[in-house]
């Protein structure tokens, strides 16, 4: 049997996390019973206290247990929170001594789409890779910044931590955790329950790029915007520098500093947002879309294109136009 402890924060949390993981695990129960097989998992609720969570105005959660009362479990599942992270954090904390002392006694830990933020709190994830939703890339990076962030992935997997990307990604890393431990046949029959694709690995299609000014470098916001107002154009580094009235490696260091991405790459990703939003629109051929954007070098873009989306232009027409 395998206990699996599913946290209820204090403060604003994502019922669906909370729900859905509960679900999930009690599901794959009754799946393994009809296969005339006993069930494997023992899902708890647990909170600070005993005390009931109200979600939403709407929506109350009672822990089963309150971490106390919890000597060992198996898996620690963490759900996605809202609100100032930094908040959030503070009035979740005497949670994070105890997940400590778990993962030191054998138990493995789960993270589902912001609620990283809490399992990088406990020092967990400092040298290991993890996820989070896109939209809070930058925030993560900034609060931890001895994590592994790779934004890009649905499902991260560690020496027994994990997380899973934004929002309902965090049914990805559910099956993923069925399959690993009640194996790949009840897996696949509770991805086909829910609907889930089990092989998605990525989310870069959905990440929308949003241009990194939350700093103080004004030299650096001003070649930031000549850069979004003239993508179609041939840009060098050099003309950026000049313009700045710095020298280049001066610029670039200044320019990843600020902004956490070199800049050819800053300049490719608006490029790709503005192809995107043009491959939606559906209006042009890839071509003309390629040319539009300031690109003549058909393998080149298609090449960037699906390294920052993880599909090819085409596909990305196809699935959002």
């Amino acid at each position: 049997m395998k206990n699996i402890s599913i946290l209820v924060p204090r403060g604003a949390a994502a019922l669906s996390c909370i729900e859905g993981s509960f679900v999930g695990f009690n599901r794959a129960n009754e799946v393994l019973q009809n296969m005339g097989k006993p069930p494997l998992f023992q899902v708890q609720l647990v909170g600070i206290t005993k005390e009931a969570q109200v979600y939403d105005k709407l929506f109350t959660v009672h822990p089963d247990l309150e971490i106390s009362e919890v000597e060992k479990t198996d898996l620690i599942i963490i759900p996605a929170v809202n609100g100032k992270m930094e908040e959030v954090i503070e009035i979740n904390k005497e949670f994070f001594p105890w997940i400590v002392s778990q993962h030191e006694k054998g138990a493995e830990v789960a993270s589902l789409c912001v609620g990283t933020f809490l399992l990088a709190s406990t020092g967990l994830l400092n040298g290991k890779k993890c996820s989070t939703h896109w939209l809070s890339a930058e925030d993560f990076k900034r609060m931890f910044p001895d994590a592994n962030l790779l934004s890009e992935k649905i499902i991260t997997d560690e020496q027994g931590v994990y997380s899973s990307g934004g929002a309902n990604s965090f049914w990805n890393l559910v099956i993923y955790l069925i399959e690993k431990y009640a194996g790949r046949d009840v897996a696949i029959l509770c991805a086909k329950i829910y609907e889930i694709e089990i092989e998605r690995a990525s989310q870069s299609p959905f990440i929308i790029f949003s241009a990194q000014k939350d700093h103080e470098d004004d030299p650096i916001k001003e070649a930031q915007v000549y850069i979004e107002n003239n993508f179609y154009k041939k840009i060098t580094v050099e003309q950026l520098a000049s313009m700045s009235a710095m020298g280049r490696r001066t610029f670039e260091r200044r320019f990843k500093k600020a902004t956490s991405n070199t800049v050819v790459e800053y300049m490719q990703r608006v490029k790709i947002e503005a192809a995107k939003k043009s491959l939606e629109a559906g209006r042009k051929n890839v071509n003309e879309v390629m040319y539009d954007v300031g690109y003549s070098d058909n393998k080149a873009f298609r090449t960037t294109f699906k390294k920052i989306t993880g599909l090819s232009p085409l596909d990305y027409r196809n699935k959002y136009n």
